[in-house]
């Protein structure tokens, strides 16, 4: 009888992961370097992979770096190009890349005021190229060795905010003055579901399996005023801790998942259930 655990076991699969230097990107590659894959970190912030990459060697993880621009062809396939190369295959791709307007300290004040009324078209249109286009070609580059090898796992991240409408009060300050969070989130997020439904129905039959993680809000230093704001927001009344999105992405990527295509995993402390 086998044990249900050996399920979650990564050995011997490569996972190439983009937007690995995010906050949920290096957690990913941890998790599923603890679990015994071979993680490729890929981002456009090379110094940065390259300084976590040897982090997660010092822990004994295989790890491997490449820089990445998704919105560009060539770079995306010499991102799995040098997967192969530096691991002979290519067992997982997680599209984690994506433009996200954060509201943490690192970021509030490059927010602005992001009002649809006076929204810029370029940033919209960057954002379409990153959050959508990106994750186009990514998985496009990225199936092709798999469709070879005879399967593969991708798992795309989504949002709570692809399913339900931001609310935008969560984001004024007790002096009147507020931002917002763009329109643009809120669409590519969205369609990041449908091309994960799409995927997973044309790959029906060929052992790929495609999913979407929808994470809820992350803690990361959060003022008092804007955490109390999205806490009261969810079941749980909190944020989530950093790590809370490791065991689902391990659960999607491993074959504890294997009867599982063309879904949602939502882990959001309740946030989209009432």
């Amino acid at each position: 009888m086998s044990n249900v655990l050996d399920k979650f076991v990564m050995n011997d699969r490569t996972v190439l992961i983009t937007g690995a230097a995010g906050l949920l990107g290096r957690q990913f590659a941890l998790a599923l370097g603890q679990a015994g894959a071979n993680v490729m970190l890929a981002d456009l912030a090379g110094e940065a992979v390259r300084a976590y990459a040897n982090q997660l060697k010092v822990q004994g993880i295989p790890a491997g770096v490449v820089e990445v621009d998704v919105t560009d062809p060539d770079s995306v396939q010499h991102m799995v190009t040098a997967t192969l190369e530096r691991f002979a295959s290519l067992d997982a791709l997680i599209n984690s890349a994506a433009l996200d307007p954060k509201f943490d300290p690192a970021h509030v004040d490059a927010q602005g005021a992001n009002a649809f009324e006076s929204y810029s078209l370029d940033a919209w249109r960057q954002a379409l190229d990153v959050n959508l286009t990106g994750m186009f070609l990514a998985s496009q580059a990225a199936v092709k060795p798999m469709l070879k090898k005879g399967g593969g796992v991708i798992v795309n991240i989504c949002s709570t905010y692809g399913l339900n409408g931001p609310d935008q009060r969560i984001y004024e300050r007790p002096d009147g003055s507020r931002s917002f969070k763009p329109a643009y989130y809120s669409v590519t997020k969205a369609g990041v579901l449908g091309f994960t439904k799409y995927l997973a129905a044309y790959y029906a039959g060929k052992n790929i399996r495609v999913n979407a993680l929808t994470p809820g809000g992350v803690y990361n230093g959060h003022d008092e005023i804007f955490t109390q704001a999205y806490s009261a927001k969810t079941m749980m009344g909190r944020m989530a801790h950093l790590d809370e999105m490791s065991a689902a992405m391990l659960f999607l990527c491993s074959d504890a998942s294997a009867y599982m295509t063309g879904s949602n995993l939502v882990v959001d402390g309740g946030w989209t259930a009432w």
